[in-house]
């Protein structure tokens, strides 16, 4: 925080900073120890009727009183990372998107909208990377008419936390009514110490297509109908790797898809009875190296926040978060 001569702290934002990242220092009403003052670190979302909206990182929204503040300045973006591949957040959000395509799309502007016959909200949501071409409020009204005429609920997937992502669209949204659904965390890591892994990959058993085994594996749908398919399949290269159960459904599955530089990790999962045995390593170490054949040398994949185990696990093969992003669902009345 900013302080002054005679040791007075100063508040140096207005309302003319919306859209910045700030530092704020702000009165609590806690009774701890050392907790009447709060700090917040964040992008300033919105200033109205005497109120801050701060938008952390994560995307959990921090609504200040404009009368309890302290301090605050307005902050340089987040550092660079100092290690790992480097990553603007258009690029990587376009390969994301890549690797997971969904059967029907329209452009609106620079907003993307996207259809899967309900199979997974990223294959069902609106991807809004820039200016929809019409004021914000008439581009929802024709998200919400685009997906209902498909029967499907309207979703806007949003990115917070790194340059250029949008927390502004985030406050915008709830605004006029839309209510975060799901978030997650979108990691980034070098693929060569994935690779390098010291890792059995024997019994890994890599292909370019789909097989009945590897669905009963993947129960996230209840029946793999053609949308399933489509999604499943779509991506520039695309690999999936299986480990054999003792029955009809694999003991561990995963798949790739590699897009230039990028290799893209998804669909990691292992039976239950089976954890701990280093299944999902020997997955993604089996298809690191056929990514680095294609000459890929970037990895990502997304976890939920509340994933402790996978986070574990790619903390260990040195994947970081880059962003976060959400899904917001329009909330009927």
């Amino acid at each position: 925080m900013e302080i002054i001569g005679g040791g007075r702290l100063e508040v140096r934002i207005t309302s003319a900073d919306v859209g910045k990242r700030v530092s704020v220092r702000y009165v609590t009403d806690s009774a701890e120890v050392g907790g009447r003052f709060t700090d917040v670190v964040g992008v300033l979302t919105s200033w109205d009727a005497g109120v801050l909206l701060i938008t952390r990182k994560s995307g959990e929204g921090v609504r200040i009183a404009e009368s309890s503040l302290a301090a605050g300045k307005v902050v340089p973006a987040a550092p660079a990372r100092r290690r790992g591949p480097s990553a603007t957040f258009p690029e990587l959000a376009r390969a994301t998107a890549r690797a997971w395509r969904p059967v029907e799309s329209e452009a609106l502007g620079e907003w993307t909208l996207r259809a899967a016959d309900g199979f997974t909200r990223r294959a069902n949501s609106v991807l809004p990377l820039g200016d929809p071409g019409l004021p914000v409020a008439d581009a929802l009204t024709h998200v919400r008419a685009w997906y209902a005429a498909r029967g499907l609920p309207a979703y806007v997937q949003t990115s917070t936390g790194a340059e250029g992502t949008q927390e502004l669209l985030c406050a915008e949204l709830d605004r006029h009514g839309w209510r975060r659904e799901v978030s997650a965390e979108v990691r980034i890591g070098a693929l060569a110490p994935i690779g390098d892994l010291d890792a059995d990959v024997s019994a890994v058993r890599l292909s370019r297509t789909l097989d009945e085994a590897w669905l009963r594996r993947y129960q996230r749908f209840e029946e793999p109908g053609p949308a399933v398919l489509s999604v499943l399949a779509s991506g520039p290269s695309v690999w999936f790797a299986s480990v054999a159960g003792t029955g009809e459904v694999p003991a561990a599955i995963g798949r790739c898809v590699v897009d230039g530089r990028w290799a893209g990790f998804m669909a990691v999962e292992v039976d239950p009875g089976q954890r701990r045995r280093g299944l999902a390593t020997a997955v993604m170490t089996a298809l690191a190296r056929r990514a680095l054949d294609e000459g890929a040398s970037a990895a990502w994949l997304q976890v939920e926040a509340d994933n402790d185990g996978a986070r574990a696990l790619y903390d260990g093969m040195g994947f970081a978060p880059h962003h976060h992003y959400h899904h917001y669902r329009w909330a009927e009345a």
